[in-house]
């Protein structure tokens, strides 16, 4: 995996998107939610992803034990994900506490979401 940081993501840049099966995005839409997708697009990342929005907030101290991995190793995961806007966090002593930003999630839901549509006649 490359080295080079992710540039941290406006939400407010992004919002204009349309879904995917309504029109096509164009080329800096697509810039501004690819690293969203590429932040979920690691295992670990989609874990951590699901278990901090399974709760209001979720402190790094639970987090580091559900993996056999290092705690900088999981920092580095957070980081990602905040840096893509996926996630918030707040320092409370010597704990980082991370949440969900829903903004981020409605987004990228309304991306994929499919319109309804009517199954064909059958001829």
């Amino acid at each position: 995996m490359s080295k080079q940081s992710l540039p941290v993501v406006d939400l407010q840049a992004v919002a204009c998107c349309a879904p995917l099966a309504v029109r096509p995005m164009d080329a800096e839409q697509a810039a501004g939610i690819a690293p969203m997708f590429k932040a979920l697009g690691d295992p670990v990342r989609l874990r951590l992803m699901s278990m901090i929005a399974s709760v209001p907030e979720m402190c790094v101290c639970d987090l580091t034990p559900a993996f056999d991995l290092s705690g900088p190793t999981i920092s580095h995961h957070l980081k990602v994900l905040r840096e893509a806007g996926l996630v918030d966090s707040e320092r409370r002593g010597t704990w980082v506490w991370y949440r969900v930003r829903p903004e981020a999630f409605r987004q990228l839901g309304a991306l994929l979401d499919l319109p309804a549509t009517t199954a064909p006649a059958d001829a």
